[in-house]
């Protein structure tokens, strides 16, 4: 142990994973934290698990229950009643990959929102000093929660709002991958040795990959781009 600690908000997908080995490699002791919200990709969850065997930190492993969030829906990873985007007949998927104009369906409302305010209550609880997240602002341009100024504002809010912030112990929110592309970050996880054959990435979630929801597309592109095999299996 370094006595260095971070806390990595793990999905189980290849960002977050990736986060995990730019931790590491930074030197700090791993406190992952895996959130079931109703996700229609549920099979993420088991991923997380295996990723946190991997890096040998299941011991610190939280998975958080946010069952609300399905309850919500407005979004196609939570509500059945929205589809999943998927590539059709060669077309291109508007509001999806890098350059659409819209906010795409799979955006789940106050999704980070959330998921940074527990982590860092997780992180504050545990006396981690950073907080390491895999928002990605060039792949996924069209979710507002993952673009810097966000970022930036949350971890100012962090400093005003905790006892850690207001007795001057610097807390920093770690984004390494937010303006890598997706070919950028695999090679960069690939240097790490992350075990991307334990991470999914499909939004349908079963058992095989579907090759064609935009989280897919965009994995394979990515792949593609770095002149590397994906490791995981799809349909």
């Amino acid at each position: 142990m370094s006595g260095k600690k971070a806390v990595v908000i793990l999905s189980g997908g290849l960002d977050s994973t990736t986060c995990m080995g730019f931790a590491k490699e930074a030197g700090y002791d791993i406190y992952p934290i895996t959130f079931d919200y109703g996700q229609r990709h549920r099979i993420e969850i088991n991923n997380a698990r295996a990723v946190a065997r991997f890096y040998g930190v299941s011991g610190q492993h939280k998975i958080i229950d946010l069952p609300f969030l399905r309850e919500f829906g407005a979004s196609a990873l939570t509500d059945s009643a929205i589809d999943v985007p998927v590539l059709k007949n060669g077309s291109s998927l508007e509001g999806a990959l890098p350059g659409g104009k819209d906010i795409p369906v799979t955006y789940v409302p106050g999704r980070n929102l959330l998921f940074l305010s527990i982590a860092a209550s997780y992180a504050e609880a545990s006396g981690a000093e950073a907080l390491y997240i895999g928002v990605n602002a060039l792949d996924y341009s069209g979710y507002p929660d993952c673009r810097p100024e966000f970022i930036e504002q949350f971890e100012r809010t962090v400093e005003l709002g905790t006892k850690a912030g207001v007795q001057g112990q610097r807390f920093r929110v770690e984004t390494p991958l937010i303006l890598l592309s997706k070919a950028d970050i695999i090679r960069e996880g690939t240097r790490l040795g992350v075990p991307y054959h334990l991470t999914t990435s499909c939004y349908n979630g079963k058992e095989f990959a579907c090759g064609v929801c935009d989280s897919c597309v965009l994995r394979l592109k990515g792949f593609a781009e770095a002149g590397l095999k994906d490791p995981i299996p799809y349909v």
